[in-house]
């Protein structure tokens, strides 16, 4: 169970990483610029909290804990949650009418993928890529983590104080 559970929360880091990045390609040197609506942002308004959420759960889980994994991905959901209640205020006076139109198709946070558009052309920005990249090999960071806690459990140097799965 306790490999299940880390190969599960490697999964949902791997997909945090490629969707921050996918999201990045579109919205990448144009926040608050442009209200971008397309690809990601046309199923999620808010596409990299969303993977950012999901990376939390998984980081939790490759430390074999659904209870570390519940902790992390509620407490990240809450944070971002707030966070784009905010950023919601400042698009809807920025845009007007035409973010109104946008959030009423698109949800806020969990997406609905009968809604996904493509664009017929897109560009990005070099620079937005390698900062999402380096943002997000923080969740990377946890697997080491995770694999030398492990290894001082097994080796009786730190006690479990808590375990469920």
């Amino acid at each position: 169970m306790h490999e299940v559970t880390e190969l599960l929360g490697l999964a949902l880091v791997l997909l945090c990483v490629f969707g921050r990045l996918w999201s990045t390609l579109y919205v990448g040197g144009r926040k608050n610029t442009e209200l971008v609506i397309s690809g990601p942002y046309s199923v999620s308004r808010n596409p990299l909290y969303l993977f950012s959420t999901l990376g939390s759960f998984g980081s939790g889980l490759l430390f074999g804990s659904i209870t570390a994994a519940t902790l992390l991905g509620v407490t990240t959901y809450l944070v971002f949650f707030a966070t784009a209640r905010q950023e919601e205020r400042y698009l809807h006076a920025r845009f007007g009418a035409e973010y109104e139109s946008y959030a009423g198709r698109t949800p806020l946070f969990w997406p609905r993928l009968s809604s996904y558009r493509e664009p017929r052309e897109t560009s990005f920005s070099p620079n937005a890529i390698w900062r999402t990249f380096s943002d997000a090999c923080f969740f990377f960071m946890v697997l080491p983590l995770a694999e030398i806690s492990a290894y001082l459990h097994a080796q009786g140097y730190v006690p479990t104080v808590l375990r469920m799965y």
